[in-house]
């Protein structure tokens, strides 16, 4: 997935508010849209090196969006918005080993009354997930908060497999050169003994990282997951 402008390169000054981030850029400072509502441990840093898209749309309130920032040497993708459209762009040319056959693809299925997955190719369902999280070395982890909607999803691809489909979660690491990853249990144990129980159940877990720099973000390779 290419940007469709040139990223703006500043230094982050401070998020707040949850969708706010000031940053200076061009010897200015702009606050910026941050397209993440997770917590974003490990990446705001005062002084942290980040890159922004401009759009100036009118009707847009903030006229810059937060898209990567750099941390422990590491290009990180924190725009979550971003993440289906890398994986769409993933299906569509065969980055991914296991959907390489598909067919059909489905963005935004509607598995039920309350519950939408984030694609059907075929008769497989993909939930994906953000991953921004990295303590140690050379690990990726996932949630980086308790994660409610992630552990009713996990339930719900269970029942998707009863229901004649096949089920995953793919993990998409916007983690430059990671190589490992694994649930931060520590951080949501629900989450991590929802993610036990689908596993028994047949569904499928996956972990791709993502080459990223200030021109594209796309999947490059997948990655081990390691169970603790």
């Amino acid at each position: 997935m290419k940007f469709t402008s040139s990223l703006i390169k500043g230094k982050l000054i401070k998020r707040y508010k949850r969708f706010f981030t000031d940053i200076k850029a061009n010897n200015s400072i702009v606050t910026a849209h941050c397209p993440n509502t997770g917590s974003m441990m490990g990446l705001l840093n005062e002084g942290n090196n980040v890159w922004i898209t401009k759009n100036d749309d009118p009707k847009r309130k903030l006229k810059f969006t937060l898209e990567i920032i750099e941390s422990k040497k590491r290009l990180i993708g924190v725009n979550t918005h971003r993440a289906n459209k890398i994986v769409h762009h993933g299906l569509i040319n065969k980055l991914i080993e296991e959907f390489k056959t598909v067919k059909n693809i489905k963005p935004e299925f509607k598995f039920s009354t309350d519950t939408r997955f984030d694609f059907l190719c075929d008769k497989k369902i993909i939930e994906v997930k953000n991953v921004t999280l990295t303590r140690f070395n050379d690990f990726a982890e996932f949630p980086d908060a308790i994660t409610l909607r992630g552990s009713k999803h996990l339930k719900k691809l269970i029942n998707s497999i009863k229901k004649g489909y096949k089920a995953y979660v793919l993990f998409l690491t916007q983690i430059q050169g990671i190589n490992k990853f694994k649930i931060a249990k520590d951080i949501d144990n629900d989450y991590y003994k929802n993610y036990l129980l689908a596993k028994k159940a047949g569904v499928n877990f996956l972990a791709y990282r993502c080459i990223i720099n200030p021109d594209e973000i796309k999947i490059e390779k997948k990655i081990k997951i390691v169970d603790e």
